[in-house]
C-alpha cells in the first residue's frame, strides 16, 4: 500500500510527455503486428512483443531514474537588460542511484547536466540575456529526462522560479569623463595606474607614447584622490530619453560602487543616497522606474 501511494505521488509530481521518436515506436509496432498478421513469421511475433514489452517498461524506468530529483531556484547575481547573466539552479539526488541524462530547461534554453550520483548535490549555472529592464517572468524552468530510451520526456518543475529583477544596461559616458568637466568634481591625481584606451578627448600629455612605439594608441591612467563630498547626479541633465538616462545613471552607480564613492540622484520622484540605500536598492528602482 505505501508503495502504491509512493508511485502515485510519483506520478502526480513527473510530468509526462510523448516524443517525435515515440511516433517512430508506434509505426513500427504497426508495422510488425501487420507483418505477423498476414505471413504468421513466429521471429516476427517474438520481434513484435520483445519492442513492445521495451516500449512499455520506458515509462517505469523513466520514472524510478528522475523521483529522487529535486531542483530548487537558486537565485541570479545581478542581470542587466542584453548583457549576459547567470543564473543557479540547485539539483539534489535524494535516492542512493546515479539518475541520468539530465537536462533543465531555462525560458528558451536547454542546459545539458548529465548524470548526478546518488545522495549529492550540484549547482548548474544557466547562462541568460534579458531582453530588457524590469521584472522577468520564469515561465520555461524544468528538470527534463529522455531516459532510458527516449519515447517519453520525464519533466519535473523547479521550485521557486518566479520572477527576478534586471536592471537597466549600463552604458553611457563614463564617470571619469563626466568628472573632468563636471563642476562639483574636486580631486587630483596620485599615483600612475596602468594605461586605458585613448577615447579620442584626451589631451597630448596624456598620451602612453611607449604603446605609440609598439602600435597601440593608449592613454595613461592615474589613480584619482578625491574629497569626501558626495557627487551629484541629475536624472534629467543626464540623457536625452528616460532609458538613456537609467542607463547612464546606471554606468555611473556601478562605477561609483567600484571606486567606493558615494553620492546622491535626483530623480523626479525623490532623491536616492547611497549612504541611506545600498546599491541594489537604487537599481531596482532604476528597473522599475
Amino acid at each position: 500500500m505505501k508503495s502504491l501511494k509512493i508511485f502515485l505521488q510519483n506520478r502526480k509530481r513527473i510530468k509526462q510527455r510523448a516524443t517525435p521518436f515515440s511516433l517512430f515506436v508506434v509505426v513500427l509496432l504497426f508495422g510488425l503486428f501487420f507483418e505477423a498478421y498476414m505471413h504468421n513469421f513466429n521471429l516476427v511475433y517474438i520481434t513484435l512483443f520483445f519492442v513492445f514489452a521495451t516500449a512499455f517498461s520506458a515509462g517505469p524506468i523513466g520514472i524510478r531514474n528522475i523521483k529522487n530529483i529535486e531542483a530548487k531556484f537558486d537565485g541570479c547575481g545581478r542581470l542587466f537588460a542584453n548583457i549576459l547573466g547567470e543564473c543557479r539552479i540547485k539539483v539534489s539526488n535524494k535516492g542512493i542511484y546515479t539518475a541520468w541524462a539530465l537536462d533543465i530547461l531555462f525560458e528558451d534554453k536547454k542546459i545539458y547536466i548529465g548524470s548526478i550520483k546518488g545522495s549529492s548535490v550540484e549547482f548548474v549555472k544557466v547562462e541568460y540575456i534579458a531582453p530588457k529592464r524590469g521584472y522577468l517572468y520564469i515561465k520555461e524552468c524544468k528538470i527534463e529526462s529522455l531516459f532510458p530510451l527516449s519515447t517519453v520526456r520525464f519533466q519535473i518543475d523547479i521550485k521557486d522560479c518566479k520572477r527576478v529583477v534586471v536592471y537597466p544596461q549600463p552604458k553611457g559616458i563614463p564617470l571619469s569623463k563626466y568628472l573632468a568637466i563636471s563642476k562639483n568634481f574636486i580631486g587630483d591625481e596620485s599615483d600612475f595606474d596602468g594605461v586605458g584606451t585613448y577615447s579620442g578627448s584626451e589631451s597630448a600629455s596624456r598620451i602612453h607614447w611607449a604603446s605609440v612605439a609598439k602600435g597601440e594608441l593608449a592613454v595613461k591612467k592615474f589613480v584619482k584622490e578625491y574629497q569626501s563630498q558626495k557627487l551629484e547626479f541629475d536624472f534629467i541633465k543626464a540623457a536625452n530619453s528616460d532609458e538613456d538616462r537609467l542607463s547612464q545613471l546606471t554606468l555611473w552607480v556601478l562605477e561609483c560602487e567600484e571606486a567606493k564613492l558615494d553620492f546622491v540622484i535626483y530623480m523626479p520622484n525623490g532623491i536616492l543616497d547611497s549612504q541611506k540605500e545600498n546599491i541594489d536598492e537604487i537599481l531596482t528602482k532604476f528597473a522599475l522606474y
